[in-house]
């Protein structure tokens, strides 16, 4: 059969000389996936699907002659073939994204190499230098932006980093940053990552498994092949046997159901989240920081490097309570114990190899007192350790210590096992660690010992970094529920106790402020021990309470954030900050409190009011004081900075790119999320309060994601000062985790753009003209946008009808449900994430473009020419609206109109045909529209042209995503048709069953993903 990967004629513009590596590694995994085929398929299944494959045209877009072909071919298939063929190209997706992530991982570590020899950055125009001081803070271009206008938007790009940090500190030092500015900014850098689960994980874990064996057999592949010739030493027949193993690895993976067996609990999406800690992050941070701290001192060895925990991990799985009843406070309670089983387990392995590492004899080095006074209190608390191990490690008391530190952590291990059982802890007096920081000292002391001796050690250096960043905790757990579930909760409590003449819920909300207020400035107890409520409000107080028994146990640092989605007002912060001060969160005599209200702004509408809800807050005495640290923090003359546990004056804003996309569209969402940072920002200055903002991003660009170092530089002005804080979508945890080089250039490229996005500001965000044409823009997009979605009165059948939301809803691939607990089946009860996923696989795409095309359209009109060159402009200078623009241009080549056709045509009822053709014709030319000019914008002649990369990847895998669809359209007819008949007549009659040709169904849907590379 002809190759399903390339032909002959576009070898050329897909694989250039340097990816010859990686058109090899096709090659070969092509061959394995065609003979694993044969064996277990027949050769008739392989040249089936060599049929479906040429059906589409060399661009990878189906043809309305193509469909009607493969439409003829596949209807001729039993549902056996059918899933087979599914099956076969899901496999072939997978295959090919290993192999992609595997090149990436190769390049990025290429090109960290290359960029160590850092090269001469020319000085750009137009750049402001922060100090983060108000003198500084006015930008350099404002007042020359028509100057700029006129300027030739041609203008020869200047040299910038590529997201290392071997080439930021050289452009920095070029750009001669005054080094105080970049220490200043080191002391207080701070990335938070924080993994999520609710997206959608299509892939199960026994299959990401099996994607990671076949990883290394085809790393071992390389090793012994050397691509150009084999490996010195190596034997010929070893290259063949490797091979011979990854021909079996393939084989068990396709005889392993891709489909998970059953809904996953909240633990085991705590389980897959945890997977990237115990096989790449953990032993991949200290990497990082020695990556900063060596490359730093290249450039600037006076500098101090930052902490070592400036790379911080937070995470939703197991706490994350919105719209997910899954997520109990017990659930939560376990999370924590879990995370602390894994992080003590590698502890206690780090600690046994450091025993059979660190074999130093008295007799041939010194030891300093401090280490010998330890092991006599040790002595005397561990006794049977002494008893057991004295004589063998009588001269050797490094080992001596470490044996005694190891029975400690296994005794800290022993009592969290059986606290997550929820059980007495036996031998409650052993000696253990109540916390990290005390394990951390021991090992402190240990590597000072070895210091004054003239010793070191690497493994002891690594577990220190470990230990700083990951504690006993591994991750701080973030709490997130929903606004309106306080408010039922206080009302129900309220109307329990009859404090109030009226229910809470019909109060004005000054009338809510005024009372929340008052009853906040008492220590009177509000809720009772025990709980007369009803079951939801009972979960609300719980989940406070755990909070509160969460930070007695662990510490205070394993929960600190509360964040309140669909924020809308000042009471829902203050009816936080209540129920919190009744589990003693909160202390209301002094104002200090131990956890952060992070209010969530997700709907344009609710982004547009977070200015005032903040100023408001913030004028609040009480609420001033909780920021500062206590009363007491608000006199000038009575600072104490250990006041409080959290962090002084610092108040964190969560905004949310989902729902705001699918409120108003891509670019009024975009727009309106630049926005609400910039004047968030400037009120918290204005109140001399530092701003963290916490970016929802999802995984795909119709969620807010996209790639981040791009993202952060875009972000306007001061948003950022050295402190980020985003989501790590499940999605997007294994294209970005799985390896360790991938990792670990992921992190270093968030880092890099922080960095860079808080020392140099552009300016263009504050050019007043260009504001005023990007809010054109938006308001255009969003009403263009809305008279689709919500004013065309046949879209919602449209969506339902022609795209597998219906499905995508029976996949057992998230604990939490589809839609919110209305649970009625329109738009606004669905969640952003099966939205997103339904369009990804019809290949419309739309949340991610529909609407720039007429709004950039409009703009023309007015002045062609000009206008044209200056959205041009925009896009060479202005970060924000290059970044959106590039956003949809990636989008756009993922969409195939044709064979969104083809879903409308084939699931359309007959009597709904015309209706939705009306709809398909009205998308299909804001398609081309948008297409079109964004093609003009960039001066392309073809989507991608300016990443030939990711051009190559995309065009890769469209062609064979169209056979997949076909087969996805041709079982869900076959699965609607059976319904329909069955719940007429009562009798199927249809030869195969709704189990048959749904499981069929949900198989395509698994292999488009994988071919999309994003679900929602």
């Amino acid at each position: 059969m002809g190759s399903l990967l390339y032909s002959s004629s576009q070898t050329a513009d897909i694989y250039p000389v340097s990816e010859l590596f990686l058109r090899h590694r096709l090659q070969v995994v092509e061959k394995l996936w065609e003979s694993v085929l044969r064996q277990e398929c027949g050769q008739n299944m392989v040249d089936l699907l060599g049929q479906l494959r040429d059906l589409c045209s060399p661009e990878g877009q189906a043809t309305n002659d193509q469909a009607s072909s493969a439409v003829k071919l596949i209807e001729q298939l039993n549902i056996n073939e059918a899933i087979r063929a599914a099956r076969a190209f899901a496999l072939y997706f997978q295959l090919i994204n290993i192999i992609e992530q595997e090149y990436e991982q190769r390049q990025q570590l290429s090109r960290y190499e290359a960029e160590t020899e850092a090269t001469e950055p020319q000085t750009p125009a137009n750049v402001n230098y922060s100090s983060n001081q108000r003198e500084d803070d006015a930008p350099v271009s404002r007042g020359i932006a028509a100057e700029l206008l006129r300027k030739n938007y041609l203008e020869k790009e200047l040299v910038k980093p590529k997201g290392t940090f071997a080439a930021l500190f050289p452009y920095l030092f070029k750009l001669n940053v005054p080094p105080q500015q970049i220490q200043r900014l080191i002391a207080h850098l701070d990335v938070r990552l924080v993994f999520t689960a609710h997206p959608t994980e299509i892939v199960r874990h026994t299959i990401r498994d099996k994607q990671r064996q076949v990883v290394q057999l085809l790393q071992k592949l390389d090793a012994l092949e050397n691509h150009s010739g084999s490996t010195p030493g190596a034997y010929p027949w070893e290259a063949a046997d490797v091979r011979e193993q990854l021909l079996e690895e393939i084989r068990l993976w396709w005889r392993t159901d891709e489909l998970h067996q059953f809904k996953p609990t909240v633990l085991d999406e705590v389980d897959y989240a945890l997977h990237y800690f115990q096989e790449v992050l953990f032993d991949g941070i200290p990497q990082l920081y020695k990556r900063f701290k060596h490359t730093l001192s290249n450039t600037f060895p006076w500098l101090e490097p930052p902490s070592k925990n400036f790379c911080s991990f937070g995470s939703w799985v197991g706490s994350d309570r919105d719209g997910n009843p899954s997520v109990t406070p017990e659930i939560t309670w376990q999370t924590a114990c879990y995370q602390r089983k894994m992080v003590l387990g590698r502890y206690i392995q780090s600690v046994k190899n450091l025993i059979e590492l660190l074999s130093v004899s008295m007799h041939w080095s010194d030891v300093l007192p401090d280490l010998l006074e330890s092991l006599e209190l040790d002595q005397s608390q561990l006794s049977e350790v002494y008893d057991a191990l004295a004589l063998r490690y009588r001269q050797e008391p490094y080992r001596l210590k470490l044996a005694y530190v190891l029975k400690r952590l296994e005794n800290t291990r022993d009592r969290n096992l059986a606290l997550y059982n929820r059980e007495t802890p036996k031998n409650q007096d052993s000696p253990l660690y109540l916390s990290g920081a005390d394990f951390l000292a021991e090992l402190r002391m240990i590597e000072r010992n070895l210091t004054e001796t003239g010793l070191s050690c690497r493994e002891l250096e690594n577990l220190i970094c470990q230990v700083e960043i990951f504690g006993f905790n591994l991750t701080q757990l973030d709490i997130r529920q929903e606004s309106s579930r306080h408010a039922d909760a206080l009302n129900e409590i309220l109307e329990y106790l009859q404090i109030l003449s009226q229910p809470y819920n019909e109060l004005s909300e000054e009338q809510r402020v005024a009372w929340l207020t008052g009853e906040l400035q008492t220590r009177r107890p509000l809720i009772p021990a025990e709980l007369p409520f009803s079951e939801k409000t009972n979960d609300v107080i719980e989940t406070f309470r755990v909070v509160r028994s969460l930070q007695q146990e662990f510490g205070l640092n394993i929960c600190q954030t509360y964040i309140i989605s669909m924020c809308r007002d000042v009471s829902d912060v203050l009816e936080v900050l209540l129920l919190a001060k009744e589990a003693r969160l909160f202390d209301p005599a002094i104002a200090v409190g131990t956890i952060q209200v992070v209010p969530l702004f997700e709907t344009v509408e609710d982004l547009q009011r977070s200015r005032s809800v903040m100023r408001k807050l913030f004028e609040l005495p009480l609420y001033r004081a909780l920021l500062a640290g206590g009363y007491e923090q608000t006199k000038p003359e009575s600072v104490d900075e250990n006041s409080s546990p959290l962090t002084p004056n610092l108040q964190e804003v969560m905004l949310g790119y989902s729902d705001s996309n699918k409120d108003s569209g891509f670019l009024s969402s975009n727009w309106e999320i630049h926005k609400a940072q910039k004047s968030l920002q400037q009120i918290a200055e204005n109140y001399d309060i530092s701003l963290r903002i916490f970016h929802g991003r999802g995984g795909s660009v119709g969620r807010g994601g996209g790639p981040a170092y791009e993202a952060i530089l875009a972000q306007p002005g001061h948003s950022i000062n050295g402190r980020i804080k985003i989501t790590e979508q499940g999605e997007v945890l294994a294209s970005k985790y799985s390896l360790l080089d991938l990792a670990l250039y992921h992190m270093e490229t968030i880092t890099t753009a922080v960095i860079q996005a808080s020392l140099l500001r552009t300016g263009f965000d504050d050019i007043e003209p260009w504001n005023e044409i990007m809010e054109e823009l938006a308001a255009r997009s969003r009403q263009h946008y809305r008279a689709l979605i919500y004013e065309q009165p046949d879209f919602v059948d449209f969506f339902h009808e022609v795209t597998p939301i219906e499905e995508i809803s029976q996949l057992q691939i998230s604990s939490r449900p589809a839609r919110r607990p209305s649970g009625k089946k329109d738009l606004s009860s669905l969640r952003a994430i099966p939205w997103v996923f339904s369009w990804t696989q019809t290949r419309f795409l739309l949340p991610s473009w529909y609407g720039v095309g007429t709004a950039v359209q409009e703009f023309l009109n007015e002045e062609p020419e000009e206008h044209l060159k200056l959205l041009r402009y925009f896009y060479v200078k202005w970060p924000f609206f290059k970044m959106v623009i590039s956003k949809a241009e990636m989008t756009l080549a993922k969409v195939d109109m044709q064979m969104a056709h083809h879903y409308v045509q084939e699931l359309s009822k007959p009597e709904d045909k015309l209706r939705f053709a009306k709809v398909f014709d009205q998308i299909a030319s804001e398609f081309y529209l948008t297409r079109d000019l964004v093609l003009k914008i960039t001066d392309h002649n073809r989507l991608l042209d300016g990443d030939p990369v990711l051009q190559r990847s995309v065009q890769l895998r469209n062609g064979t995503i169209v056979p997949l669809g076909f087969i996805q359209v041709s079982l869900l007819k076959r699965l609607r048709q059976s319904q329909n008949t069955s719940a007429t007549s009562g009798v199927i009659h249809s030869r195969y069953s709704k189990g048959e040709l749904l499981r069929g169904a949900l198989l395509t849907i698994n292999g488009i993903a994988a071919g999309m590379r994003n679900t929602g």
